[in-house]
């Protein structure tokens, strides 16, 4: 009887048994219905960064720094800073119209901001503190990565073309100084002296920051020396109708800067990367940080190899990996399926982008 007794152990003991081995299924999150992607999301994070756009096929984007307020901004001045990036993206949708791939039109769409003299970028560079005018631009293609880039360069009209050239008519990557001037002229490409790219703007600004640094010759600190003031490297990106992914980006640099200083914008995988199957990334900011963080490749890295969606990626080195550097500023990235995403941490961002039926979008304030 005495073993008999004891039986009710052997269900109770299944029962629990059961119940233990039912709890990891319990703690696991439900299986996602098919068709569905997954976006991972980092304990205590919350919602992953939305996109700012899809059916992207070029933006382009005119500097970070200090907002343009409604308030504060006249209508001639917000019309003139809208006209500007949309002139830039109508050229670059007129490439992409005529079947033309996406490396001529982040050159075309660049082209009309270095004309355009309200940008740091071309005619409308920021002075060096010997009050002299250094240019740099960067071009990448994504199907082969293929690059090309100028620095310091003092008499090229379009920086941007001349690093397409160097591209594309050199086993180089980055020509500077005097030996760039020449290598584009020798290709065809229009000279100018230096009192083309002045303007009495940009002048003020170099007089103001002599001013914050004493008259000295190290460049002054406050904001507006190192572009926290005034909005100026340009940029863009573009996907064609073979998914081909092409950046661009062009700068005078930085207000009262040390002669022969560069910033990340000629350097690949700082201020311009592109890879077909990830992304095409053009950054505006402080530039030595952009350099030390490695700013647009990491975005593609984080794509390629950590599976992350372009807005995710491009958040956390705007706002995480680069202000952890001590940094500000901002990218435009666009990833094969037409997603942008436009991150800053500046102030504000002067940003467009084009849709693959058309519709051109420009913001110039902060919060649009």
């Amino acid at each position: 009887m005495r073993v008999r007794s004891r039986l009710w152990i052997v269900p109770v003991l299944a029962a629990l048994v059961a119940v233990v081995a039912a709890l990891p299924a319990l703690s696991q999150p439900a299986a996602e219905p098919a068709g569905t992607t997954s976006v991972a999301v980092r304990p205590g994070r919350g919602a992953p960064p939305r996109p700012e756009a899809t059916g992207v096929v070029l933006a382009v984007h005119g500097g970070a720094g200090t907002a343009l307020r409604r308030e504060d901004t006249g209508a001639r001045t917000e019309k003139a800073y809208r006209d500007g990036l949309a002139g830039a993206l109508r050229a670059g949708q007129k490439v992409l119209r005529d079947g033309g791939g996406s490396v001529a039109a982040v050159e075309a769409a660049v082209r009309v901001l270095e004309d355009d003299p309200l940008f740091n970028a071309g005619r409308g560079a920021v002075f060096t503190e010997d009050a002299g005018h250094e240019l740099d631009a960067s071009v990448m293609r994504g199907s082969d990565q293929a690059a090309g880039a100028v620095a310091g360069v003092r008499h090229v009209r379009n920086p941007v073309s001349a690093a397409r050239l160097v591209m594309e008519r050199t086993p180089h990557v980055l020509l500077a100084g005097q030996g760039a001037d020449d290598f584009a002229v020798r290709n065809g490409l229009p000279a100018v002296t230096q009192d083309y790219f002045w303007t009495q703007a940009r002048w003020d600004s170099l007089m103001e920051a002599k001013g914050h640094s004493g008259g000295g010759r190290t460049p002054a600190v406050g904001a507006k020396a190192v572009g926290e003031a005034a909005m100026g490297t340009v940029g863009a990106v573009a996907v064609d109708r073979g998914r081909g992914l092409a950046a661009a980006t062009s700068t005078g640099g930085m207000t009262n800067k040390m002669a022969g200083r560069v910033g990340d914008s000629p350097v690949v995988g700082a201020g311009t990367y592109a890879k077909n199957g990830t992304v095409a990334a053009s950054a505006t900011g402080h530039g030595e940080v952009f350099l030390r963080g490695a700013a647009t490749a990491t975005i593609s890295h984080l794509m390629e190899f950590g599976g992350r969606d372009v807005a995710s990626a491009a958040h956390e080195v705007v706002h995480e990996r680069l202000t952890a550097l001590g940094g500000t500023g901002g990218v435009i990235a666009l990833d094969p399926q037409g997603v942008l995403a436009a991150p800053y941490s500046s102030e504000g961002m002067l940003y467009g982008y084009l849709t693959a039926d058309g519709e051109v979008v420009t913001k110039v304030f902060p919060g649009e």
